[in-house]
């Protein structure tokens, strides 16, 4: 992961949040690239991804703080009229995640009026979550 191009604009939280650093640095990719890299004895495939990706703009990093301990990416998406920002917190599939969770990473970014969540499973697939603020727990 160290030669990797974006290696440098993740590095910090990389090395702040290493439990949750696996799936910042594939979604990041996902979002800038469009594409996961793959290292296999050797090999280097590409497999483009078709979700959220594509290229985004003036994508950055963001850390969530104490509240939400990891990384999480801010940008805007290509070929949209829309000018605010869009974020994307990573999460693993084995995580756990739960309502006051949702809560603390809404409240790290300023409540935004949605999030997505990047959840990344152990081949490295991706699938996002689309998180609207003002969402209701369920009754139990």
């Amino acid at each position: 992961m160290n030669a990797h191009p974006s290696t440098p604009a993740l590095t910090l939280l990389l090395s702040k949040y290493p439990k949750t650093s696996g799936s910042l640095f594939l979604v990041y990719n996902d979002v800038v690239h469009g594409e996961i890299k793959f290292l296999i004895p050797d090999l280097l495939f590409l497999r483009p991804e078709i979700a959220l990706a594509q290229s985004w703009k003036d994508v950055e990093s963001v850390d969530l703080g104490e509240q939400c301990p990891r990384g999480a990416i801010k940008g805007r998406r290509p070929n949209t009229d829309s000018n605010e920002p869009v974020y994307v917190v990573p999460c693993a599939l084995a995580e756990t995640v739960s309502y006051a969770w949702l809560q603390s990473a809404f409240k790290s970014l300023s409540e935004p009026s949605e999030i997505y969540l990047g959840i990344a499973a152990d081949d490295s697939s991706i699938v996002y979550y689309k998180i609207s603020s003002g969402i209701v727990k369920p009754p139990v």
